[in-house]
Formats: structure tokens, C-alpha cells, sequence
């Protein structure tokens, strides 16, 4: 009998991340390190990959996609694409918190804190019940369990937290946003649109 196979990939940093698994084991990961390009990269870098793993498309059975909290663009990407992916392949996508994610089997009580941009840190506790993601310096960090090194890749973490969730119903993934976006909506009323 197939095992299920499910997509994770992330874009909410300066990477681009994407891990296939059969049931619980990894088939294929990549990660490549970019600053920007994510959206011309994403595709070509999972295709390239299931086409490694003697895969395609149409055999998925679900997809991760990391949420963040992370870069704005890069988020927005990634939650776009696995929407899409999911509305043309017929499959659920399921998000996942960046925090979450490289949480996957650690042992509980513990801290994940990532390095975002302008010396600011996302940290979030896993215990009993988790803590909401928050963003601070690294000296603004409060007291808490200790800092634990993931044991999987971000895309890996999505790929496996999504396949756990997925017995039960989903919303359908939306960014995870810590702060206001940068750029602010135009001032001038939109255009009339007429019947």
C-alpha cells in the first residue's frame, strides 16, 4: 500500500525550503539560502525535487507551508502558492508557525528562538501549552525554558507537524504577522468599478 506523501516548503526567510515525506520518512530536502527571488525560485525547486524522488505533482496527498512569523513577501508567497496548490491538486494544505515547526520532537518544556532581521529574535515556549509567537531583542527575551536546537530543517518540521494535523479539519493557511507590514496601503480611494 502508497504511504501519503506530503509537501512542506517555507519561503519566510532568506531561503527557500522544501521536504518530501512517505508516511514518516524523508524521501528528498533542499534549502537554498537567497535574500530575494523565492518567487521565481519555489517551483522550479520542488519539481526539481520530485522529479528526484520519481514523483510528481499529482502524487501528493497534502502540502505544509511555513506561515511564520518571518519576512512579509516571503510569507505571502508561500501561503499563496500552497493555496493554489492545494485548489488545483484537490489536496489540503495546512499551515505551520515558523516556531512550530523546528519545534517538531523536541523534548517539552523548551525555547525556539530564530534570528530575524534588525537584530530582532522570534522566540516562542513549547510546554504543557505553547506561548504565541513574539519578537524581541535578544536582551529583551524573558526568563523561560532553555533554547533548543531543532532537530529538523524548517521545511522538514512543516512537512511533518502538517501530516500530525491532518486528521482533523484546517483552516486554510494564513500568515502569521508580528508586527505591521512596512509599506502602508494607498490614501487614495480605488477606482469606481462599474457593473
Amino acid at each position: 500500500m502508497r504511504k501519503p506523501l506530503t509537501l512542506g516548503f517555507d519561503t519566510s526567510a532568506a531561503h527557500c525550503a522544501a521536504a518530501l515525506l512517505s508516511g514518516d520518512e524523508l524521501l528528498a530536502s533542499c534549502h537554498e539560502d537567497m535574500e530575494k527571488g523565492q518567487a521565481e525560485r519555489l517551483f522550479p525547486l520542488i519539481e526539481e525535487m520530485l522529479t528526484r524522488s520519481g514523483t510528481s505533482w499529482n502524487d501528493l496527498d497534502l502540502i505544509g507551508v511555513g506561515t511564520g512569523p518571518g519576512n512579509f513577501t516571503g510569507i505571502r508567497i508561500a501561503v499563496a502558492a500552497a493555496r493554489g496548490l492545494a485548489l488545483s491538486l484537490r489536496i489540503p494544505a495546512i499551515g505551520i508557525g515558523t516556531a512550530e515547526a523546528l519545534a517538531f520532537g523536541l523534548p517539552r518544556p523548551c525555547r525556539i528562538v530564530v534570528r530575524l532581521r534588525r537584530e530582532q529574535f522570534l522566540w516562542q515556549d513549547f510546554g504543557d501549552q505553547p506561548t504565541a509567537p513574539a519578537q524581541a531583542t535578544r536582551d529583551e527575551l524573558p526568563p523561560g525554558p532553555a533554547v533548543a536546537e531543532p532537530r529538523f530543517g524548517i521545511a522538514e518540521g512543516i512537512a511533518r507537524t502538517a501530516r500530525l494535523r491532518s486528521d482533523q479539519p484546517q483552516p486554510r493557511p494564513a500568515p502569521i504577522y508580528l508586527r505591521p507590514a512596512d509599506a502602508a496601503p494607498a490614501r487614495d480611494r480605488g477606482p469606481v468599478i462599474l457593473p
